[in-house]
């Protein structure tokens, strides 16, 4: 965990810990179950070559996360001098943290929204859109921020950038499986069949759809709790988690009144935003990337009845 004012969570840090684990093993799985699909057919570099590619997404993932989220909601980054009141409140609320400043970013887009992503403190970038920027209050976009800038301090925008590899490269292995099926499958010796005749593109696409489906909802359970963790480390920070609750509940209300199409432009980056950039869809299921409203706004009135409460 971060070394900063926010509270601390021991339970993020270890599903952080454990999804990093789980999905190493996965991925180091998917690896060693393509070597042997192709030791039979004399494809070994195939699999060592798709293992290397999967490294290499991981690493581009790490190292220009923060640009590939800002292309995907169409961000800039801003100056000081461009957005004066904006820097300040995040200058204000860095200071109250005890940790370094991000860069601040704008999206124009009139859908509601915030995101960070980076990977480490120092390279952090904390986005918001024009749509949200004109809808709240000064209360209410500093519980954003301050829920923002938790995840940077926390790290965890980085492990869910990192951990997305294994499931990207088994996305790549998938549609590589189905482009075989339709023009004759992998290069191989026997005719692209194995030992027990089944077709080597039939085996990879059953191996990457497991992978994917492992990463799929590890990455979502995980994603679920580092907003409910960085909800109450906002709260905490600003001590005012009614301000919260109140921006959390006007960002889901606007965003189930924007057409589809708007959506869209933000969907890209949607697991990464406070809110999720869906309209009219139950969050109650496994694969939601967000917990519901209800859950938010419940633990966030636990916190204001704790913060309001005399002390001895």
């Amino acid at each position: 965990m971060a070394r900063s004012r926010f509270v601390g969570d021991p339970g993020l840090t270890a599903r952080m810990t454990l999804v990093m684990f789980l999905l190493g093993g996965v991925f180091v799985a998917l690896i060693a179950a393509l070597m042997a699909i192709f030791a039979s057919n004399g494809g070994v570099g195939i699999a060592m070559l798709i293992g290397l590619a999967g490294i290499g997404v991981a690493i581009y993932q790490w190292y220009s996360s923060d640009t590939v989220a800002m292309k995907a909601m169409r961000a800039r980054e801003v100056t000081a001098q461009q957005a004066p009141e904006l820097h300040a409140m995040i200058d204000r609320l860095c200071t109250m943290a005890d940790m370094p400043k991000p860069r601040v970013g704008i999206a124009d887009t009139s859908v509601p929204n915030a995101f960070a992503t980076g990977r480490s403190p120092d390279r952090a970038v904390v986005c918001v859109t024009t749509g949200i920027l004109g809808m709240l209050t000064a209360e209410e976009l500093e519980g954003v921020l301050a829920h923002e800038l938790s995840h940077v301090a926390h790290r965890d925008v980085l492990v869910m950038t990192v951990a997305s590899s294994a499931g990207i490269a088994a996305g790549m292995l998938t549609q590589g499986a189905q482009y075989g099926m339709f023009f004759g499958g992998f290069g191989g010796n026997r005719r692209d069949n194995n030992n027990n005749g089944l077709p080597i593109w039939l085996l990879v696409l059953v191996v990457s759809l497991v992978v994917y489906a492992v990463s799929f909802v590890l990455l979502r359970l995980l994603s679920r709790y580092r907003e409910m963790s960085a909800d109450r480390a906002g709260a905490y920070l600003t001590m005012k988690p009614a301000a919260l609750a109140s921006a959390l509940q006007k960002i889901s209300g606007e965003i189930n009144t924007i057409p589809h199409k708007d959506l869209r432009q933000v969907s890209a980056a949607s697991a990464l935003c406070i809110a999720p950039a869906v309209a009219g869809v139950s969050l109650n299921t496994l694969t939601s990337t967000h917990p519901s409203l209800e859950q938010r706004l419940e633990q966030l009135a636990g916190i204001q009845a704790e913060l309001g409460r005399p002390t001895r």
